[in-house]
């Protein structure tokens, strides 16, 4: 089957478009910049954000489509209109919480799977996994342990959107919902496996958007370790891949449940996290239609399982 991939000259798109065919599926590479697409090879679609038609002609015969386009505050209501409008199932990789909030917030008749990527996927799956057979929990903590952080420009400039949105603000999950505050930023120790690390405390990430939307969790929190948040201030290009270990732990009463994720490179981990996610999508291999974070959609340990060796999981 064909799969389009919006974005696929960037960084990440790169990646899946390599998953996809790697996959056994015919990858339809599309986006804004005639130029970039141009290094892909003949076959491909260019349509501007803004062209309907464009849009549609890029989704001609795709039985999905994966959005890897940045920012999404931009670019994921266009194409998941396009997605519809051609009745087929839409994913992204967004990392943006904005983005995904609003993405949650619409109404569609396809399939719809937001930040199905390394932030608000793979927590979201780790976290449903977790919970097993609770149907509640007070609270979850999500600690990324990156050895560090280049980011691409388009995570640069997605991150800046964001901070526009919000007012420079920063945002956590409590009391159930969003709350925008100006509390200065603390660190703590958190204990990983491999020894304590020191963590930006609510670092929040896509987790905050994803766990909440379908998981009865009050109290959603996501740290990220100190050296990796310094690395992405600096914005340096990014020349290395980074190891990730990512430590979930849930809590209800005095009973606590964890499961923890180890890899390398964030950026190509999210090929195989989307594009597993599109082929249980085409496959039947779903548990809900509409809107859905990957946890209520897909059997999350059996999803995770699926992702070895890319991701070791304990």
């Amino acid at each position: 089957m064909q799969v389009a991939v919006y974005g696929a000259y960037g960084h990440t798109g790169r990646f899946v478009v390599a998953e996809l065919r790697e996959r056994g599926y015919d990858p339809i590479p599309s986006g804004r910049d005639p130029a970039k697409l141009a290094t892909l090879g003949p076959h491909t679609r260019q349509a501007a954000i803004d062209d309907l038609a464009a849009l549609d002609r890029a989704l001609d015969g795709a039985a999905a489509v994966i959005n890897c386009a940045g920012p999404f505050a931009l670019t994921a209501r266009p194409v998941m209109e396009a997605a519809e409008r051609a009745g087929i199932p839409y994913l992204d990789i967004a990392a943006e919480i904005e983005a995904n909030v609003d993405t949650f917030a619409q109404v569609t008749t396809t399939t719809v799977v937001p930040a199905m990527a390394f932030f608000g996927g793979l927590g979201d799956l780790l976290a449903t996994a977790a919970m097993a057979d609770w149907t509640s929990a007070d609270e979850v903590d999500v600690a990324y342990g990156l050895t560090g952080w280049h980011p691409t420009p388009g995570t640069l400039t997605a991150g800046a959107i964001s901070r526009q949105r919000r007012d420079g603000r920063r945002v956590r999950h409590t009391g159930g919902r969003l709350e925008y505050h100006d509390d200065t930023p603390s660190t703590r120790l958190w204990p990983f496996p491999a020894g304590p690390r020191e963590v930006i405390s609510e670092f929040s990430m896509a987790d905050i958007v994803t766990i909440p939307s379908h998981l009865a969790i009050p109290e959603v929190r996501t740290h990220m370790a100190t050296t990796a948040a310094q690395d992405l201030s600096a914005a340096q290009e990014r020349t290395t891949a980074e190891s990730f270990v990512v430590d979930v732990r849930v809590r209800k009463g005095r009973q606590e449940r964890r499961i923890v994720a180890s890899g390398q490179d964030i950026y190509a981990v999210s090929a195989p996290l989307v594009v597993e996610a599109a082929h249980r999508v085409l496959t039947g291999q779903t548990k809900t239609t509409g809107v859905a974070a990957p946890g209520k959609i897909f059997d999350a340990l059996d999803f995770l399982r699926a992702l070895s060796p890319r991701i070791t999981l304990e």
